[in-house]
């Protein structure tokens, strides 16, 4: 995990591409059907597009480069999903019903876990 700033600036771009390509189609189908069309896409791309910088370029330096690579990993899969969940709702109305807020986090929650899944994988 001794990446440079280069390095993780360059990273950037391509891996939060693969990012949201990744986690649309999961918000897409899973937010719950109270959300407009739009609203499923801009969620795809703003909330990644607000965590991803942290993740890549904040984490590895004040995480990673202290407590190494393990403990990066457990705080970044855990920060992302976190802050995109409260930034999800402090951005767009609480559905009436509960099982929709539910299902909306749970949504915002898979979409992250796929895409640590598929870096893994890729990394490997």
């Amino acid at each position: 995990m001794e990446l440079t700033a280069e390095e993780l600036w360059a990273f950037l771009p391509g891996g939060y591409l693969l990012t949201i390509a990744i986690e649309i189609p999961i918000l897409w189908l899973g937010l719950s059907p109270s959300h407009p069309r739009d609203r499923r896409l801009i969620a795809g791309c703003w909330l990644t597009a607000c965590t991803y910088p942290i993740v890549i370029l904040v984490l590895p330096w004040v995480v990673g480069a202290r407590w190494g690579y393990t403990a990066y990993l457990a705080v970044a899969e855990t920060f992302a999903p976190l802050a995109e969940c409260l930034l999800f709702r402090a951005a767009f109305p609480i559905p009436s019903r509960r099982t929709a807020a539910l299902r909306d986090m749970a949504a915002i929650v898979a979409a992250n876990i796929a895409s640590f899944v598929v870096g893994l994988w890729i990394s490997m």
